[in-house]
């Protein structure tokens, strides 16, 4: 067994038997930001034989204050952060499987993107692929960890279906729009975003090595800048549960859901195609594209900058807008650049 983990490997809640158990697992974490980029660093030192990240969106300069496995060579060519974070970890440890999946995780891409998970961690934005994941990894039986970081503090909720209550038994329904703190609004400790992605991993290191016991029961409330932690209780699934108790998964079935998001920590609209196709030519549109058009393309998106808005085009179809917050808007612009 390699030298690489010899320190973990002799610690008693460890041992020979749960690197072994770490080696043979793969873990699928959702979102490659602040929390997703520092725990998929730390699953990939850990030994996690197969890691795969899924993030739809590409490296910014403000992220590099909180996010890890960036640079700022990245975030001048607009890399995806799956396809950086794959990189980055490649070179932390060789000796693992790591795949970056530049998508968005919807009920169309779930079932491809989530399958053969033993465990999924938490780094999303939003609630709405949060309680995505909740559907099919309650359907599948696959514990998850749901984790969230705003201003100086956090939360952490280990998710074991059958066991303890799904995210839809703790948060019933979607927060109102513009009920809650964005990163944006109210800012990200990077301090803060490190301690509870090491709780967060911590977490998902006791269920790949079979140590469910000792797993957090609850959901674990952090203040960095008070220097506390708080551990609310959950009890067990909620009796009238529209996921775990009456099997109801709209988010996965696509009848809940949109085909379009505003992006965390920014003014941005994500805009979904409506149907699955050939990825579009970057490399073409770019070049038809000038003029009034600041454009540069590279092997995964095409970037075309106007009247202060940018467009984004992936080679999934997506397209990201940045500059505006109005749908109708993103719309109208990305289809003078698609030429739709």
């Amino acid at each position: 067994m390699s030298d690489r983990y010899v320190r973990q490997r002799i610690l008693p809640e460890i041992g020979p038997e749960g690197q072994r158990r770490l080696a043979g697992s793969r873990a699928v974490v959702v979102g490659c930001g602040a929390l997703g980029s520092f725990q998929a660093q730390l699953l990939a030192r850990a030994g996690v034989g197969r890691l795969t990240v899924v993030d739809r969106d590409f490296v910014e300069r403000s992220n590099l204050q909180r996010q890890v496995l960036f640079t700022d060579a990245d975030a001048e060519a607009a890399i995806p952060k799956a396809v950086a974070a794959e990189r980055a970890i490649a070179s932390i440890n060789p000796e693992i499987e790591v795949e970056g999946v530049v998508e968005d995780l919807n009920s169309i891409t779930a079932e491809d993107l989530l399958a053969g998970a033993d465990v999924v961690c938490d780094g999303t934005d939003n609630f709405e692929t949060r309680y995505l994941i909740n559907d099919w990894t309650v359907r599948e039986g696959i514990p998850w960890v749901y984790a969230g970081v705003i201003g100086t503090g956090g939360l952490i909720l280990p998710i074991l279906p059958g066991e303890t209550p799904c995210l839809r038994c703790v948060f019933e329904t979607t927060p109102p729009v513009g009920s809650l703190a964005t990163c944006e609004t109210a800012g990200v400790l990077g301090p803060a975003v490190s301690v509870v992605a090491g709780i967060q991993t911590v977490e998902t290191v006791k269920l790949l090595v079979d140590a469910r016991d000792k797993v957090l029961r609850g959901l674990l409330r952090y203040d960095a800048w008070e220097a506390s932690f708080t551990t609310v209780a959950t009890g067990g699934p909620r009796p009238d549960c529209p996921v775990c108790v009456e099997r109801d998964f709209a988010w996965l079935e696509g009848r809940r859901g949109s085909t379009s998001a505003r992006l965390c920590g920014r003014d941005a609209i994500q805009l979904l195609p409506l149907e699955a196709g050939a990825p579009p030519p970057l490399r073409t549109l770019a070049a038809r594209l000038g003029g009034e058009w600041e454009v540069s393309v590279n092997d995964h998106l095409l970037r075309a900058r106007r009247d202060g808005m940018t467009v984004h085009l992936f080679r999934d179809g997506r397209v990201i807008v940045d500059g505006t917050t109005d749908e109708a808007e993103a719309r109208s612009l990305a289809a003078r650049v698609l030429g739709t």
